[in-house]
């Protein structure tokens, strides 16, 4: 088949991979000038199974934008009106039943994704900054016990895991600074953390050496589904840089059996005017990326602090901070308050681990709009129109769910048996 995939970051270039080693003839269009250049770019490095479990809290909490609490959801500003219907529903969706059948889904992908991702690199291999183990720390007794839920669903779900006390989380992680509080940890095993950016990159040339065409700085205007004729046509434009720079044509349409949308929250706009009306909603994610100062100083691999939900990764020569959730931020816009919280928990667990100054230190500050859905899994199939395929909405899991996804998706478009169930991310739930 001649598909087309809409959107190059992690996602949409894993999924070209996938649907070129199908033998499929694959173009991928990007609006950016190379792949994984928005969310994926510095998105937090983790890609352990397990790691958004509820670790902090049972169910979900908004936080308003004067509150100093660490937990939940933070609004950036007061809602609009149109904005309240989508988080009420992503209350209601953190409580009981449905809670632990969306994280069941959620954690399955990610499993199946972190074995993906692990023979996708070593079948090919791809060079990419990765580390194995993973500890989620607890500052207190009462965190080890609001954790039990998030422990009974690994138990559920048969990801391995074991509790640690503060002495041997201490033995796994020796920077662990000695002043800092910590009750205890729970060891997440298999690949922990990875560099998706770097990741990108070599799969895309592994996609390309299978024939996959990549046309960056190119807009999809429209997506045109062409019941009689078959197939489905993109209207194509060159970005507004590319346009004032050369004398490319200002509209093309191409033509293709299937397309497959993976644009993050640019995808709820592109399929509006089909009458498919994506509830997707940006939630921004803080990172903050350095330098090792003194290896010594710095986490052999990657923790997870369970009462902020921050994550502090080894990638390499360079540490990955990343975490917080806010809402109604304004993109292009760092929070203050997001990136202070980062090098707090930073300086908690790991003081002196990297330079944050002078001739040979150098910091990158960023966030990154996460394509978010009510109820958590993402969108994963075929949709009521004839040829058009999601892979969109993974919030802030999309790394860790990347290559399971993409392998997913390839094998629906086939019309293959998927290795795992996913009938929990069917777009039909949204009569999509």
């Amino acid at each position: 088949m001649k598909v087309a995939v809409i959107g190059a970051g992690v996602v949409g270039t894993a999924t070209a991979y996938e649907l070129a080693l199908d033998g499929h003839e694959v173009h991928v269009f990007e609006r950016r000038s190379t792949v994984a250049e928005e969310t994926s770019f510095a998105s937090g490095a983790l890609v352990a199974a397990g790691w958004t479990a509820p670790w902090s809290q049972p169910e979900r909490r908004l936080r308003m934008p004067w509150s100093s609490s660490a937990d939940g959801l933070k609004l950036a500003r007061i809602p609009r009106v149109g904005e309240w219907r989508w988080l009420w529903r992503w209350l209601q969706a953190g409580h009981g039943a449905r809670q632990a059948a969306h994280h069941m889904q959620s954690h399955q992908l990610m499993r199946y994704s972190q074995e993906r991702l692990l023979a996708m690199t070593e079948e090919r291999g791809l060079d990419h900054d990765r580390s194995q183990g993973m500890l989620v720390l607890w500052r207190s007794a009462r965190a080890a016990d609001e954790a039990r839920p998030a422990l009974q669903q690994l138990k559920e779900l048969g990801i391995a895991h074991r509790e640690l006390s503060a002495d041997q989380a201490r033995a796994l992680e020796p920077a662990l600074h000695p002043d800092t509080p910590l009750h205890g940890a729970v060891e997440l095993a298999g690949d922990a953390a990875a560099n998706c950016r770097e990741f990108a990159l070599a799969i895309r040339a592994q996609a390309q050496h299978l024939g996959c065409r990549f046309a960056f700085d190119t807009v999809v205007q429209a997506i045109e589904p062409r019941v009689e004729a078959k197939g489905v046509a993109l209207r194509l434009s060159p970005s507004k840089q590319t346009a004032e720079a050369s004398s490319a044509p200002e509209n093309e349409t191409q033509t293709f059996d299937a397309v497959v949308v993976c644009a993050g929250v640019q995808s709820a706009r592109l399929l509006q005017p089909l009458g498919l009306r994506l509830p997707l909603q940006s939630v921004h994610s803080h990172s903050l990326s350095a330098a090792v100062r003194e290896p010594l100083d710095a986490p052999t691999s990657a923790v997870l602090d369970a009462r902020h939900g921050v994550s502090i990764a080894r990638l390499g020569q360079r540490i990955r901070v990343a975490g917080g959730s806010e809402f109604g931020s304004v993109p292009g816009q760092l929070s203050k308050a997001a990136l202070r919280q980062l090098y707090d928990v930073l300086n908690d667990w790991f003081p002196g681990a990297v330079r944050l100054g002078g001739p040979r230190g150098s910091i990158q500050e960023w966030h990154g709009a996460q394509a978010t859905l009510p109820d958590g899994p993402p969108l994963l199939g075929a949709t009521r129109h004839t040829g058009v395929w999601l892979n969109v909405g993974h919030g802030p899991a999309g790394w860790s769910m990347a290559c399971g996804t993409a392998r997913v998706l390839a094998d629906q478009l086939a019309g293959r048996d998927t290795d795992i169930d996913v009938g929990g991310c069917s777009p039909q739930r949204y009569g999509l």
